[in-house]
């Protein structure tokens, strides 16, 4: 029966293509619902490939089994082989009676209306309620762990969100010499397998393992070159100060010893004497002996800190940081509306964050029968608002009571010429249209700039005479600069200061 399941891996695949097709043309508005299909494709394009590895191997045919069930088939009585294998998949259906038979191409169409609901959705254990369907991080968990970590800085998690990929020892990171614990190594291997796990439930249908392995890549061309940032090679030396080190300002000195920049050369000799200086200058020369005597160590000549330990353990922690720079690079829109939605969320009370959850569980239903309704569906009869009177609808949709629209006086027209005879339905609306864009937009077109003396006014023609009023009173009480300075020549004649420079030019003074 070789030639039935090749003939069925050919039907498999061209239902396959025909459920992506299917797929791709839907674009769902919920991001759920987007994710739950790109997860469907993803898992068709898998099947895609492993049915297509099956075909291939059946028509390399190794065994020859494809090549005698052929000439069998060709070669004898045809009848005489139709009947040998109906024969056969009738004794199969009578031992096993109730074997499914599977219906490709209902497994593989798209499910509609009732379906969707009653169909389990993968995304919906996929993702925590914090992230949202994967629209925002939820690293909680590493933020614990970085608090636990000694001599860490204690920051928020707003903070924590703005610097977990800044790594250097005056941004909230830890120095050089304290990543060296498994503690951090545990830290940092948790954040990077967090936001590749954030990456690969968000981005189903990219080639995630192409993208780390060139991040690998990357990572270990810098290595070779020693050019990672934070994790160059330590050259042992007796000036503890580094002139390559990047400073804030151009008097600013940095210490190697301490891993901390100093406001200029005396606060940093200063610092010397101390005892933390000295303390952390002892464990850096300690550190680079070590170093160095794994290097004469290692067998072959091998370069120095090439096959040491210690060399070695900082590879491992500084890929990993390396790693978690380049997704948080990737995803920086995740991570600029994760920092929105955390300083929202700070300002609601605990209520509304369970009303906001229960109402993004919610919103695939309520998508779903939008568009059942978009469809075709007709609405029952009770769902037809009763409106006989035309009254303005509220929040719910309903209309407001009648007695509220008599009291807000809706029924009272107001009629604006310069916003194009447009009618306001009541004093608040009108009253707040003279500060709204349409009316100060018509002011603009009768060339009028000062729109905030002009409450009240609607008629054209007033405002136009308004305006050419304060234009004129505006130009009577303007003071010409030079006739408020009064001059007086040799002989006692007094003049604006004007006048007399023009004649003093002319000679006549």
């Amino acid at each position: 029966m070789l030639l039935e399941e090749q003939r069925f891996l050919h039907e498999d695949l061209e239902r396959l293509e025909q459920g992506i097709a299917d797929r791709i043309g839907d674009e769902p508005k919920h991001i759920r619902d987007r994710l739950a299909r790109d997860h469907q494709i993803a898992q068709f394009l898998d099947r895609i490939s492993s049915q297509s590895t099956k075909l291939l191997s059946i028509y390399r045919d190794a065994d020859g089994s494809r090549s005698r069930e052929i000439q069998q088939i060709g070669s004898g009585d045809p009848m005489d082989e139709f009947h040998k294998q109906l024969a056969e998949i009738k004794g199969f259906h009578a031992r096993y009676p109730n074997e499914p038979v599977e219906n490709l191409e209902r497994a593989y169409r798209p499910k509609r209306g009732l379906d969707v609901e009653s169909q389990f959705s993968i995304v919906d254990t996929m993702f925590t309620g914090e992230e949202a369907y994967g629209r925002f991080f939820d690293l909680h968990t590493c933020h614990e762990l970085y608090l636990n970590l000694p001599n860490a800085k204690r920051l928020s998690y707003l903070q924590y969100l703005d610097s977990f990929d800044n790594f250097a020892p005056g941004a909230g990171g830890l120095k050089r010499a304290e990543k060296l614990t498994d503690q951090y190594f545990t830290y940092v291997g948790q954040l990077s397998q967090d936001l590749e796990t954030f990456m690969r439930k968000t981005r189903p249908l990219e080639n995630l393992d192409k993208v780390i392995s060139d991040f690998d890549k990357e990572f270990d061309a810098a290595w070779e070159k020693d050019e990672v940032a934070d994790w160059k090679n330590e050259e042992p030396s007796g000036n503890s100060n580094s002139t390559s080190k990047q400073t804030s300002s151009s008097e600013a000195v940095w210490c190697d010893d301490c891993e901390k920049e100093f406001k200029n050369e005396n606060v940093y000799k200063g610092h010397l004497s101390g005892k933390k200086h000295i303390r952390a200058a002892a464990e850096r020369a300690k550190r680079l002996e070590g170093e160095l005597d794994g290097a004469s160590s290692a067998p072959n000549g091998a370069q120095k800190g090439g096959s040491s330990t210690y060399r070695l353990k900082e590879r491992a922690i500084a890929e990993r940081e390396f790693r978690v720079k380049r997704l948080a690079s990737a995803m920086s829109t995740e991570r600029s509306d994760t920092r929105v939605n955390v300083e929202r969320k700070q300002g609601m009370t605990e209520r509304e964050r369970q009303q906001e959850l229960e109402n993004l569980f919610s919103a695939t239903t309520t998508t779903s029968q939008v568009k059942d309704t978009e469809d075709g569906e007709d609405n029952d009869d009770e769902d037809k608002i009763y409106n006989p009177l035309k009254l303005p609808l509220a929040w719910d949709g309903k209309p407001i009571p009648f007695w509220l629209y008599k009291l807000h006086g809706l029924g009272v027209e107001f009629p604006c010429e310069i916003c194009g005879n447009f009618v306001y339905m009541g004093r608040r609306a009108f009253d707040k249209h003279f500060n709204e864009a349409r009316h100060i937009y018509g002011l603009k077109c009768l060339g009028i700039t000062n729109t905030s003396l002009f409450r009240d006014i609607t008629g054209i023609d007033e405002a136009l005479r308004l305006w050419d009023r304060i234009q004129k009173e505006k130009r009577r009480d303007k003071v010409d600069d030079g006739s408020v300075v009064q001059m007086e020549d040799a002989e006692g004649n007094v003049m604006p200061e004007k006048v007399y420079y023009d004649l003093q030019k002319q000679g006549l003074l």
